[in-house]
């Protein structure tokens, strides 16, 4: 089968390797220009040996174009005569005619358990609503978000402090394998595609800097999924408001709900006790200990080294910026 691959990043990068070791052909790779690739896309955008790099040192061609629906990035798919697109974390939706550029069309590496988590980040917002699974899902390329038929899926478990980095970085594999395995039951005409259940939708949409901002009026429970699910972008983080200073800004690294707890506070309260080894605030519903975190313009720290730098006196409270 005569291939080529779209897509960016960490997630990416294993099924484009797992392509090349194959006995297909890879025809060319499609990514993202060299601008947006890295931490400045997110978590779902981290970089590790990077696309283009892979692709150079297999000599294989490479294109970079701001948006490939356009007629010169059609024609550069046409000129490498695809049989089959293989897109995984790509980061742009597909016009009619780029997916009619290869006869069998293209397949998506989707990271959820479709129909749940359609869209740009389902990893973060997997986490980020409290699920336990999650998984990859195979599916034939439409010109609707993610909603083609299910050719290959398999599930995983969330382990309870995996980041959203954490977790792309497992998932990435299971992607690649499933990927391979649908590719070559593509070539043997033996693929099988299973519709989504349209009432099981749910949305993704892509992660913006203010979906980092922490809501203390959430539960403890939620407000530490919300901390998993913002790292490593756009991180999780929240204001310090004291008397006679201006609002500090901290980005939460850890934190832990303390079982069984309660608090009559109002939610962001930060709790003075005499355990200066442990930084508590207070949630919409029990209390969350801060772990780790980073002060702006400072290292990560703990939060008893924090707090030695740092006393909380009553009053103190977390919080956005302008309140």
């Amino acid at each position: 089968m005569r291939i080529v691959m779209m897509g960016a990043g960490l997630f990416a990068e294993p099924t484009f390797e797992a392509l090349l070791a194959s006995s297909h052909t890879v025809a060319g790779l499609v990514t993202q220009p060299d601008r947006l690739v890295g931490q400045e896309r997110g978590s779902t955008r981290q970089t590790g040996k990077g696309m283009k790099n892979i692709a150079q040192d297999h000599g294989v061609p490479v294109l970079q174009p701001d948006s490939i629906n356009t007629p010169e990035g059609v024609a550069g798919l046409h000129a490498w005569q695809p049989e089959l697109l293989v897109v995984a974390a790509y980061g742009q939706i597909l016009s009619r005619e780029v997916l009619e550029s290869a006869p069998r069309g293209g397949i998506n590496v989707h990271a959820s358990l479709l129909p749940k988590y359609r869209g740009a980040a389902p990893i973060q917002w997997a986490i980020w609503h409290g699920e336990t699974r999650t998984g990859v899902t195979i599916i034939r390329m439409t010109t609707g978000l993610d909603a083609g038929d299910m050719l290959a899926q398999e599930a995983v478990e969330i382990g309870p402090g995996e980041t959203a980095g954490e977790l792309e970085a497992r998932l990435a594999p299971l992607g690649a394998r499933l990927a391979i395995r649908v590719v070559d039951q593509i070539t043997a005409g033996t693929a099988q595609g299973v519709k989504q259940d349209a009432a099981q939708v749910t949305k993704a949409p892509k992660m913006k800097k203010e979906h980092g901002a922490i809501d203390w009026t959430r539960t403890a429970a939620q407000v530490c999924d919300h901390v998993r699910a913002m790292q490593p972008w756009p991180t999780p983080y929240t204001f310090w408001h004291r008397a006679g200073s201006e609002p500090l800004r901290l980005i939460v690294l850890k934190a832990t709900p303390r079982a069984g707890t309660e608090e009559s506070a109002a939610p962001g309260t930060i709790l003075v006790q005499s355990d200066l080894s442990r930084l508590s605030v207070a949630a919409g519903a029990g209390v969350v200990d801060v772990v780790e975190l980073q002060p702006a313009g400072k290292k990560r720290m703990s939060a008893a080294e924090f707090l030695r730098g740092h006393p909380i006196k009553e009053g103190d409270h977390f919080g956005p910026e302008n309140e």
